[in-house]
C-alpha cells in the first residue's frame, strides 16, 4: 500500500496543537447570524398544508407553496430551532447537481441525465432569482467549484472534465503545492452562508404568511376526518391539515417505511480566524471558488465573506444504531486530522488558528441523492436522503412534493429519479459492520491509486455504494 500526500507531508504536531489550542466547539455559521424566536405550537389549529421540519426542505416548501397559492394557510413545525441541524452546519456549497454529480446520475438514470442536469441548473438559477427578488442577505457568490487533483492518478480523472486546468493553471487560481491539476465548473455551484440562508428563508416565509412554530416536535401522524391528516406534537399540540410535507431528513421518519432508507453519517468541520491580506496573497484564491479534492475520502473548503477558510470532510463516521447525538460532534481524532491536512495543503499559513470546530449528521441514502414519495393516499409527501447536496436540491425537492400533493402529473413527478426508491440499508448490526467495511475499503483505494476493490465494485453495481 502506498501513502497519500497528507501522510508524506504531515506537519509537525506542534503546528497542529497550536492551531487547535483555543478552538470552540461551536457552529460558526449559527453564531454569526441573529436567530429570531418563533413560538411553540399550543392547542389545535387547522391548515391547508402542514410542513414538518424547519431546515431548507421545509422552508423552501413553505415559500414555494405560498408563491403558488398565496391564500393557502401554511403551517411549519420545527422540533428545535430553524436551521439548527444540517441546514446551519454545512459548507455552504449550493450545487446545481440533483444527482450527486454527473457520473452517479449517468449510471442510475442514463436516459434522464441530460434533462436532470438542465433541471439542476434551472433550480440553481431559481435560487439566485429568489435571493434577488426578496433581497435575501445570504452572502451568495456564484463562483463555481474547483475540483483539484492531489495525487497523480487523480489528474487523469480530471483531464476529461470541462474546465480542465493543468498544474500551472490550477496554481494560478489557488496556490498549494499539493495541487497537481484541477477542473473548474464555473456556473454550477454558488457559495453562500448556510445559517443566513436558513434565517432568510424563514423571514421570507413569514412575510408571505407562513406560520412557523419552533420547539414543536411532531410525534405522530393520525388520520383525521373528511380526508384530513392530523399532526400531534410532543406537548399535545395538534395540526389538522389537508396535506402534509415531511422534511425531517436525517432524523427518524414519521413513516415507518422510510426508517431504513437513510443512515446518519457524521461530517467534521474546522473554521479558521480571518486571514490577513498577506496570508490571502500567499494562497491567491482571488476567484473565491469552492474547492474539493478528488479522493474517495475528500475534503471541501471555501472562503467566507470575512476571509476565513472553512475546511471539512474526509472522515465520514457512522455510529452504531444510527443515532444522532450531541456527544458525537466532538471527535478530537477527526478535528486533528483535518488540521493536519489543512497545513499539508497550505503550509504557508502555519500559525493560523482555528476558531471553531463542529460536526453534523448527513442523511445518507444508498443512491447518494434525494428520494421522494407519498403516503396516506397522497395526502403526505416526503423528500429525504440528500447525502450532502441538500443546500441546492432542497428547493427542487419542495417543488416535487408540492407537485405530488397536488395530485397532478408533472414533468418532475414522472421522472424515474422521482418515482424510483433507493435500496434500504440493512438493520443493525449489519449496517454498522457494512458501513465500516466500506470506509476501510475506500481508505485502501485512496492508498492504492484510487483502485476500488471487488467489494466496492460489487456495491456500486447493485446500487449500494457509499460516498464520503
Amino acid at each position: 500500500m502506498g501513502t497519500t500526500v497528507f501522510e508524506r507531508r504531515r506537519p509537525a504536531d506542534a503546528v497542529i496543537d497550536a492551531s487547535l489550542r483555543d478552538t470552540a466547539l461551536s457552529v460558526f455559521w449559527l453564531e454569526d447570524v441573529p436567530r429570531p424566536v418563533h413560538p411553540p405550537l399550543s392547542g389545535t389549529i387547522a391548515a391547508d398544508l402542514a410542513i414538518v421540519g424547519g431546515g431548507y426542505t421545509g422552508l423552501w416548501t413553505a415559500i414555494r407553496a405560498k408563491e403558488r397559492e398565496p391564500d393557502r394557510r401554511v403551517v411549519l413545525l420545527e422540533a428545535s430551532r430553524i436551521a439548527w441541524a444540517a441546514s446551519g452546519r454545512n459548507g455552504g456549497f449550493c450545487e446545481a447537481s440533483l444527482t450527486h454529480g454527473h457520473e452517479n446520475g449517468l449510471t442510475r438514470w442514463p436516459d434522464e441525465i441530460d434533462r436532470l442536469e438542465e433541471l439542476g441548473i434551472e433550480n440553481l438559477d431559481g435560487i439566485a432569482q429568489t435571493v434577488s427578488r426578496y433581497s435575501m442577505d445570504v452572502d451568495f457568490e456564484r463562483t463555481g467549484q474547483l475540483a483539484v487533483a492531489v495525487e497523480p492518478h487523480q489528474v487523469e480523472w480530471l483531464r476529461e472534465e470541462e474546465g480542465f486546468l493543468d498544474r500551472d493553471a490550477v496554481q494560478a487560481e489557488v496556490h498549494s503545492d499539493t495541487f497537481l491539476a484541477g477542473a473548474w465548473e464555473k456556473d454550477s455551484c454558488a457559495m453562500l452562508h448556510p445559517a443566513k440562508l436558513g434565517m432568510e428563508l424563514a423571514r421570507v416565509a413569514v412575510d408571505l404568511g407562513v406560520e412557523i412554530y419552533e420547539n414543536s416536535l411532531v410525534r405522530s401522524i393520525e388520520d383525521g376526518d373528511a380526508g384530513a391528516v392530523t399532526l400531534v406534537t410532543r406537548d399535545g399540540g395538534r395540526v389538522r391539515a389537508d396535506a402534509v410535507a415531511l422534511g425531517t431528513n436525517v432524523f427518524p421518519s414519521l413513516l415507518k417505511r422510510n426508517r431504513l432508507m437513510t443512515v446518519p453519517v457524521y461530517d467534521y468541520v474546522l473554521m479558521t480566524e480571518p486571514l490577513s491580506s498577506d496570508q490571502l496573497a500567499s494562497i491567491g484564491w482571488s476567484n473565491r471558488q469552492g474547492l474539493a479534492d478528488s479522493a474517495n475520502q475528500f475534503h471541501y473548503y471555501r472562503l467566507t465573506a470575512d476571509n476565513r477558510i472553512l475546511f471539512g470532510g474526509y472522515d465520514a463516521v457512522y455510529h452504531f444504531g444510527g443515532k444522532v447525538r450531541p456527544e458525537y460532534e466532538d471527535r478530537a481524532e477527526s478535528h486533528r486530522r483535518l488540521a493536519s491536512h489543512f497545513f499539508t495543503t497550505f503550509p504557508q499559513l502555519e500559525g493560523l488558528r482555528f476558531t471553531h470546530r463542529w460536526a453534523g449528521a448527513i442523511d445518507s441514502s444508498s443512491r447518494f441523492c434525494a428520494f421522494f414519495g407519498t403516503a396516506r393516499k397522497g395526502r403526505v409527501a416526503y423528500a429525504s436522503g440528500f447525502t450532502g447536496l441538500g443546500v441546492g436540491a432542497a428547493r427542487f425537492a419542495a417543488d416535487v412534493m408540492l407537485d405530488q400533493l397536488s395530485g397532478e402529473k408533472t414533468e418532475r413527478t414522472e421522472l424515474a429519479m422521482v418515482r424510483e426508491k433507493p435500496i434500504p440499508f440493512p438493520p443493525e448490526p449489519v449496517a454498522s459492520i457494512g458501513v465500516n467495511l466500506v470506509r476501510a475499503a475506500m481508505d485502501r483505494a485512496d492508498h492504492n491509486q484510487g483502485r476500488r476493490n471487488l467489494f466496492l465494485k460489487t456495491l456500486d453495481a447493485v446500487g449500494m455504494g457509499f460516498d464520503s
